[in-house]
């Protein structure tokens, strides 16, 4: 018998842990139905899923009776055969897929079941890498502000303090270098002088940390936190050369990027980085099923593939083959409807539409690629002075911020990085230009009633920033 909110709430509050969450539950949205890009709640409320879920819905929720038939016939046929000692056709079969769209020499798929896991196993696969030639090498470099998950070792490669400090210490040999985030360098510096800035102090990091224990170096071809951080031209090349110049791996996570949502089946591909390693997940599946992977490049195989060895690592539900199912359809809906295309062709006018709202004193700037961007909000009084961290914290609360947003039926996120607050945007896959304008309403409005209430609108002139 299906129950009421209140009960699902009072439910939820006794018995579940949600994630990152105090465990009171009274207050939540219980999600029963999803249309189109637009999620429903147990009281009929509709939101438009301005974040794609956790940026993995990229076919929004349309295609659920697709999967749904995906997911039958293997449980019919196979519901569950590790991938150790033998394997099922439809792992086979989407290590083939996924082959088929990789960047080129990335030819090699290991199943996992989440993207931490998958940056888990890229680490284990870099050390043993290395191992194989001879070489004591067990460090990873990452950017700072970056996140590569929640597991131990993932958090190792963290970039965000707050969810790494109640854990320490954690496994060593994580390293921080600088991001691609340019707001606090000259502003008459060139692009140019700027990847060498960044490849400069990414040399000096490599040299202090002694290039022999260093196995490998991970980033997101466009960084999440820190506001969708594009790289720079040049930078890509600059961070191969240095990797080779030292011998180190390259490991792009693409767990967000994968799969479209840049425009291309990978952003590496967009934006000029050649990785050994590539990790991914939520995408995969559009989270229609809980699956991850390793992609793997032709030279790093050849060491694996020499007589006796073996690949150390594995795990039971790592290419689970009712995962596999859904994944591949996934895969074939997206062919079919080009949706990597589909992204590319519409960027340009989701972009305009947040563009737009910087008419508005509350709105600073729009950065990011395809449907993953971020909106940079005010964060100094009219007068110039800088807002505390409580001050921010107020001011970008739940309550003025997704509160508010939710009565206007779409759902989005503010977070404060660096004393920055940012709003992320990451639509369904498939969202139109009439979700555009249902997100761009929503935000006007609440960014309005920001603007009148601390102030920020200027009585002898336009908006100040």
């Amino acid at each position: 018998m299906t129950k009421t909110t209140d009960e699902y709430r009072a439910s939820a509050s006794a018995h579940l842990w949600r994630h990152f969450a105090h465990p009171d539950a009274s207050a939540i949205n219980v999600m029963v139905r999803g249309e189109g890009c637009y999620l429903i709640n147990s009281d009929g409320d509709r939101f438009l899923d301005g974040v794609s879920n956790m940026f993995c819905a990229n076919l929004g929720y349309d295609y659920g009776a697709e999967f749904a038939e995906a997911a039958s016939e293997q449980l019919t046929a196979l519901g569950y055969q590790a991938i150790w000692g033998s394997a099922s056709p439809v792992a086979i079969e989407l290590a083939e897929r996924i082959s088929s769209h990789a960047p080129a020499g990335l030819s090699h798929v290991f199943f996992t079941p989440s993207g931490g896991e998958s940056v888990e196993a890229a680490w284990k696969f870099a050390r043993q890498y290395h191992g194989l030639r001879g070489e004591k090498r067990w460090k990873a470099l990452s950017r700072r502000l970056a996140y590569h998950g929640t597991t131990m070792g993932a958090l190792a490669l963290m970039g965000l303090d707050d969810y790494r400090a109640t854990f320490e210490p954690l496994v060593p040999g994580g390293v921080r270098f600088r991001n691609t985030y340019r707001g606090d360098r000259p502003a008459d510096e060139s692009e140019e002088d700027f990847t060498a800035f960044l490849l400069a102090d990414l040399e000096e990091r490599i040299l202090q940390e002694d290039p022999a224990t260093i196995a490998m170096l991970i980033v997101e071809p466009l960084q999440n936190h820190g506001g969708c951080l594009v790289p720079p031209a040049g930078y890509a090349a600059g961070v191969r050369e240095l990797c080779d110049k030292y011998g180190i791996l390259l490991v792009l996570d693409e767990v967000i990027t994968g799969f479209g949502r840049i425009g291309a089946w990978f952003a590496s591909e967009r934006f000029g980085f050649e990785p050994d390693m590539i990790t991914i997940a939520k995408g995969l599946s559009s989270a229609n099923a809980p699956i991850g992977a390793v992609l793997i490049h032709d030279r790093i195989d050849e060491e694996f593939r020499q007589p006796g060895r073996v690949v150390n690592h594995g795990n039971t539900f790592g290419g689970h083959p009712v995962s596999c199912a859904i994944a591949l359809r996934n895969i074939d809906i997206m062919e079919r409807i080009d949706l990597p295309g589909r992204v590319a062709a519409k960027e340009s006018e989701l972009r305009a539409t947040l563009e737009a709202l910087m008419d508005l004193p509350t709105v600073v700037g729009v950065s990011g690629a395809g449907f993953f961007l971020a909106i940079e909000l005010r964060s100094a009084a009219l007068d110039g002075q800088r807002y505390s961290d409580s001050k921010l914290a107020e001011i970008y609360s739940h309550a003025n911020i997704g509160a508010r947003l939710a009565a206007r039926g779409v759902l989005c996120r503010v977070m404060i990085e660096g004393g920055r607050p940012l709003m992320y945007i990451g639509l369904p896959l498939v969202a139109d230009t009439s979700e555009f304008e249902v997100l761009a309403a929503a935000l006007r409005g609440v960014f309005t009633d920001l603007a009148h209430t601390y102030g920020w609108f200027r009585a002898d002139g336009p908006p100040a920033i």
